[in-house]
């Protein structure tokens, strides 16, 4: 398998049914305890807590955090920024991606293969907090040719929510 990247079911077949079990239950309650934990995937704590360290160890769960409800503390505005670059070579890219990583706004960055390069979803507490995001940071990122701009009305689906 050298030089290739394992598929998704590649990936699940080195997991067992407890291992996925383990994940499933912490993706939806990543706070229950393992004691509640082994009880739902049918083994004792020892064995859970081993198969849960090996999860956290091999990086199939790279953490756990709270979701808070973001329209409470002020940041309900979302906005989609398409962005397309001058310069699309290797370093470039490397250059935006590190830069990008330090806009605390920009929820989430993807690049993107289409006729713009980068989609980002950026969040602040309204029109004008992104129009200053857009302006002053993310317009100034290495390479950045041009941005469009898309805003959210209301969210439908959110896994993260």
């Amino acid at each position: 398998m050298t030089g290739t990247v394992p598929t998704q079911r590649a990936i699940v077949g080195e997991l067992d049914r407890f291992d996925q079990a383990i994940i499933a239950a912490l993706a939806q309650d990543g706070r229950m305890t393992v004691t509640d934990l082994a009880e739902r995937i049918g083994l004792s704590k020892t064995p859970t807590q081993v198969r849960l360290k090996r999860l956290i160890d091999q990086d199939y769960i790279l953490g756990f955090r709270a979701v808070t409800n973001l329209a409470k503390l002020g940041l309900d505005h979302v906005a989609f920024t398409e962005v397309k670059l001058s310069d699309t070579r290797e370093s470039a890219l490397r250059d935006f991606n590190a830069a990008v990583r330090k806009i605390p706004e920009v929820e989430e960055c993807h690049l993107i293969a289409s006729s713009f390069d980068y989609l980002l979803k950026v969040r602040t507490t309204d029109i004008r907090r992104y129009r200053y995001v857009l302006g002053e940071k993310i317009s100034s990122l290495p390479h950045v040719a041009s941005t469009s701009t898309f805003v959210a009305m209301e969210t439908i689906l959110d896994h993260d929510r």
